[in-house]
């Protein structure tokens, strides 16, 4: 299974989902590999130090020599492997206009290790540029985080036509995975009336499980640590925990 994380609104917990969905489902014993897609690199330092990498995605989906296997890394967390970012991947977009090839790059690339792992998750900018269009192409399923806050659905219809758009086309077999709601504050009226909006919108395809605004995991990732091993017992563990329970279920 391929799973893309995206919206293309920023600061809705994106990465924070990809690093620790990647994690919970590796910690099952599952082959996980997280192929970081953001020129930001977050999901990159959650677990190295990407002043140490010499070879990113971007030199993987602008070369035809460089294989993805070549750039993958290993993890502190057992069973997760890395395909890391920098910043050079702002600049694909450019390299990738009139290639004939353009948006199915990644495709072609994951297909050279696909057989060697259970599951992908790949962090993506919140932009629907090709970078994310690269990403819902090579997948078979997409998640949406969608923050708990005021804005939450601003765009989001953008985001539901142009996956109706690569399903129409170029990737048929891409399939909403679900929405799952971030960042929520349980304790004011206006986030459970939010979630009760969300929940009318979406449906069944909303998560049963929301996460909740937790300090620990804002700060794990500065530990190069997961929120399992930075803090196994705090709300954002079992939140993840619980979501990652309810994705197996669903494919």
């Amino acid at each position: 299974m391929i799973i893309t994380v995206a919206n293309q609104k920023g600061g809705v917990g994106k990465t924070t989902t990809t690093i620790n969905l990647a994690a919970a489902v590796a910690n099952k014993g599952f082959k996980t590999l997280l192929i970081d897609l953001d020129p930001q690199a977050n999901s990159s330092m959650s677990y190295v130090d990407v002043r140490q990498v010499e070879k990113s995605m971007f030199d993987v989906l602008v070369s035809e020599e460089l294989g993805i296997r070549e750039v993958i890394v290993s993890t502190p967390v057992e069973n997760l492997s890395l395909a890391p970012s920098r910043i050079a991947l702002a600049k694909l977009e450019s390299k990738l206009i009139g290639e004939i090839d353009g948006h199915y790059r990644l495709k072609d690339r994951i297909a050279e290790v696909i057989n060697e792992y259970d599951y992908v998750f790949i962090d993506t900018p919140p932009t629907l540029g090709m970078i994310t269009v690269n990403a819902l192409v090579a997948s078979t399923h997409v998640l949406v985080p969608i923050q708990s806050s005021y804005f939450a659905l601003e765009g989001t219809d953008d985001l539901l036509e142009t996956i109706e758009k690569i399903k129409s086309r170029p990737n048929p077999n891409l399939q909403l995975l679900g929405v799952v709601i971030t960042m929520h504050d349980k304790r004011t009226t206006l986030s459970k009336d939010i979630h009760d909006q969300i929940q009318q919108v979406f449906g069944d395809r909303l998560f049963r499980t929301t996460i909740t605004k937790s300090i620990r995991l804002e700060e794990s990732p500065a530990y190069k640590e997961s929120i399992f091993s930075f803090a196994p017992r705090s709300s954002g563990a079992m939140e993840y925990y619980s979501l990652s329970e309810e994705i197996l279920s669903r494919v």
